[in-house]
C-alpha cells in the first residue's frame, strides 16, 4: 500500500509516489489516481509547487496515462 502525504492545495488532498513502479497517486478532492510511468522529478516538482493544482495541470494531468482508483 502507498503512503500519502497531505499537501496544502485547493484540490489536491494528498500524494505519493514509487520509485520503482513510477507510479504518483493523488489523492483529488473528487477521487483517487494513479499516474503511471512518472518521473520522480515530476513528483518532486509537484511537492515543491506554490500551486500543486496548477502544476497538476500543467505537467501531469494530460501528461501521463492515469486510471481512476
Amino acid at each position: 500500500m502507498m503512503e500519502l502525504s497531505p499537501v496544502i492545495s485547493k484540490t489536491i488532498v494528498a500524494v505519493g509516489y514509487n520509485p520503482f513502479s513510477m507510479i504518483l497517486r493523488i489523492q483529488l478532492k473528487h477521487g483517487l489516481y494513479d499516474f503511471f510511468n512518472v518521473p520522480e522529478n515530476i513528483y518532486t516538482g509537484l511537492l515543491n509547487a506554490h500551486s500543486k493544482t496548477n502544476y497538476h495541470n500543467t505537467y501531469i494531468k494530460n501528461s501521463y496515462r492515469y486510471t481512476k482508483i
